[in-house]
């Protein structure tokens, strides 16, 4: 079967940015393949496209450019903040990574840029944004989503519903 929209596709796959070694699927915990349901915007656009056609068995190197993958680096998305959205005795160093709730419930995942005296600038562009992704995949299965995959929207994975 070849890998198209509303498919389940397993994938192991090794990322690498700038020749550095970043995240590998055989590395994780349980060395599971990533298994995701296409055409429904769980993977960058850059790799969704290059899933596409593809078939169990079929190996691939891709390098995606960052509007393939996360975006360029958009300056505006450094927002500054009071110190008092972090609460007191809120531990602000540069480089941590932050969760801001929304008015709405949602929340933004953001880096501390700087730290001021009252305020804190904090950076809401993906960490890979304007980065060129390097992968190398290796399609393990392909095949048609349950009923419950296809209602949810995603694949569950070996041992079925996990959320």
């Amino acid at each position: 079967m070849k890998a198209s929209s509303d498919c389940v596709v397993s994938f192991h796959y090794a990322l690498a940015v700038d020749g550095e070694p970043l995240e590998n699927s055989r590395e994780r915990e349980r060395e599971q393949p990533l298994e995701v349901l296409l055409g429904h915007g769980q993977l960058v656009p850059g790799m969704e496209k290059a899933l596409e056609g593809r078939e169990a068995g079929d190996a691939f190197s891709i390098d995606l450019e960052p509007d393939q993958a996360y975006g360029q680096r958009r300056e505006d998305a450094i927002q500054r903040l009071s110190k008092k959205v972090f609460g007191k005795g809120a531990r602000l160093t540069v480089g941590a990574n932050v969760t801001l709730r929304r008015k709405d419930g949602g929340a933004l995942q953001g880096s501390i840029h700087k730290v001021g005296m009252t305020t804190v600038d904090v950076d809401l562009n993906h960490p890979l944004a304007g980065k060129t992704l390097h992968f190398e995949v290796e399609v393990i299965e392909v095949r048609e989503p349950t009923e419950e995959e296809r209602a949810h929207g995603h694949a569950h994975g070996p041992g079925g519903h996990a959320h």
